[in-house]
């Protein structure tokens, strides 16, 4: 039995050979399927709605299953790059945002003129920030 499985893990290594496999692209494709499918499931009972989304779902399958599928990795590294560097700064927001969420020591302001983001220790009640980019004079109770 376990000489069975080495022999089928063996036959799927050599038929991936040279095809591009998942990478997060096709993750985030993959989610998407997830997510359109359950809210296919909560909307089922409308049939427009639920024609709509079997569509857009039976397009993202197709669209994961070809790209892991695929050997030509060139296009599918480009498309992967490009997915990326789109998605690295949502990511990065997202958690820059957590992390002050979980800062209980310091307030966060944004300078109006320039955009940069300030710190200060919490509790020092009512303050006047000067930007340390473009000096402009921030008021915010800390």
């Amino acid at each position: 039995m376990r000489n069975f499985f080495y022999r089928v893990t063996g036959a799927i290594a050599r038929f991936m050979y040279g095809r591009n496999g998942t990478d997060q692209l096709n993750a985030a494709l993959l989610a998407a399927y997830l997510l359109v499918w359950l809210i296919q499931i909560l909307l089922g009972r409308y049939a427009a709605v639920r024609m709509v989304l079997e569509a857009v779902s039976l397009t993202l399958a197709i669209l994961v299953l070809f790209r892991t599928f695929s050997r030509n990795l060139s296009k599918r590294r480009a498309e992967n790059a490009k997915f990326l560097s789109l998605w690295h700064p949502v990511k990065n927001r997202i958690a820059i945002a957590r992390q002050r969420r979980r800062d209980k020591e310091h307030k966060y302001f944004v300078c109006k003129n320039c955009g940069t983001v300030c710190r200060v220790p919490s509790g020092k009640g009512r303050l006047e920030i000067t930007c340390p980019k473009c000096g402009g004079k921030i008021i915010g109770k800390s």
